[in-house]
């Protein structure tokens, strides 16, 4: 039995449903948490993570509620015991400031630590974190390659086949049942695709503005929204603009 079809008969019983479909011939399969799966490669990327965003809004003098690091983690330890990849890929801006992994308490160390015990964790440098993390496992790249596919932090206007990328926080809206529905999406027309952002305390971007323009051939792009429970995939001429 290959990953994928293991991969199924493991999620069979699972309320969530994925969306399976390929990226420059890669076979992905993307969760309702937000993470992409890659079963060929054994390799689980998360985007825009944004660790101790309220850490970081209080040291600036704006209190939020102190959670959100919490609430992250205990997420990506639900999709990393899930699939249980030999590698995990974060694809920037895992830390909302340049400080936040060096000032990171103790307790979250030890859930990262835990987490990335026994397997390879990549963390892809981000615009917020440009320097890479402190004193946390794995290593740090400005972007990571894998056969036919590309792994960075902002999509690329020049060098787009194969990428897998962060940064815009995709998210699209459809219509139903007579109101209008607005989701954190993935975003792929089967050439490259842009993750939702992870992290609990992060916003979106609808894919209709112009920060998209140029990034995919919209006859074949189609957007997964991540439901509370499930998939929800849909082509991009059925989107509310």
């Amino acid at each position: 039995m290959n990953r994928l079809a293991a991969l199924r008969s493991t999620l069979s019983g699972s309320a969530e449903l994925t969306a399976e479909f390929s990226v420059a011939g890669v076979g992905a399969v993307c969760d309702p948490a937000g993470a992409l799966y890659l079963p060929d490669l054994d390799l689980l990327v998360v985007s825009d993570l944004h660790l101790e965003k309220g850490a970081a809004f209080a040291r600036r003098g704006q209190l939020l509620p102190p959670y959100d690091t919490l609430s992250t983690l205990r997420r990506l330890e639900t999709v990393v015991t899930r699939y249980n990849p030999a590698i995990v890929v974060s694809l920037g801006d895992n830390f909302h400031d340049r400080v936040g992994s060096s000032l990171m308490p103790p307790d979250f160390r030890a859930m990262i630590a835990a987490m990335a015990r026994g397997r390879e964790w990549i963390w892809i440098n981000g615009n917020h974190d440009p320097d890479g993390v402190v004193e946390l496992p794995g290593r740090s790249a400005d972007e990571l390659r894998f056969g036919n596919l590309v792994f960075r932090h902002e999509p690329s206007l020049i060098d787009g086949r194969g990428e897998i990328a962060g940064h815009l926080h995709p998210s699209a809206t459809v219509r139903r049942r007579e109101k209008s529905v607005r989701r954190a999406c993935f975003a792929t027309d089967g050439i490259r695709l842009l993750m939702p952002a992870f992290g609990v305390l992060t916003g979106g971007l609808d894919l209709r503005h112009r920060a998209f323009s140029g990034l995919f051939d919209q006859t074949a792009l189609i957007a997964h929204l991540l439901g509370r429970d499930r998939i929800y995939s849909v082509r991009f001429g059925s989107l509310l603009g």
